[in-house]
């Protein structure tokens, strides 16, 4: 059990990093104004859903974890079709946690950047009036 507790989580951090990196980070803006274009110009409902997955970090973790499971054969709890059901929704379920902690984190950090250029601001104008 140990070993299926440790692969999960780092399967987990896996899913997280390719389904953020994939929806929200620079390197894939192009391609992701594309398909919030094409999830909303569509002609066919089917056509939508498929663009609107790339835009998505909750519904594109759910295909990374999938091809992750067919790379990977992990199973969890059970060794047959039912482990890989499992596994797929916990790995999925951790994954958001793990990008929901990072959002945070990352807009914790803007917001210190914001107070500290604000601060040397006020400090600068300070200056500035005294002298």
């Amino acid at each position: 059990m140990e070993t299926h507790s440790y692969w999960l989580f780092i399967l987990s951090i896996v899913v997280a990093c390719i389904s953020w990196t994939v929806t929200k980070e620079e390197i894939f803006k192009e391609p992701r104004e594309y398909c919030v274009a094409k999830s909303k110009s569509c002609n066919t409902l089917l056509k939508r859903k498929f663009f609107y997955v790339f835009t998505c970090e909750y519904c594109f973790s759910h295909y990374v974890t999938l091809l992750l499971l067919i790379i990977t054969d992990y199973k969890l709890l059970y060794q047959n079709w039912i482990g890989y059901i499992i596994a797929g929704f916990t790995i999925v379920w951790i994954a958001n946690v793990y990008m929901s902690l990072y959002n945070i984190i990352r807009v914790d950090l803007k917001k210190v950047k914001i107070i500290a250029e604000e601060e040397a601001e006020n400090l600068k104008m300070k200056k500035d009036k005294f002298y």
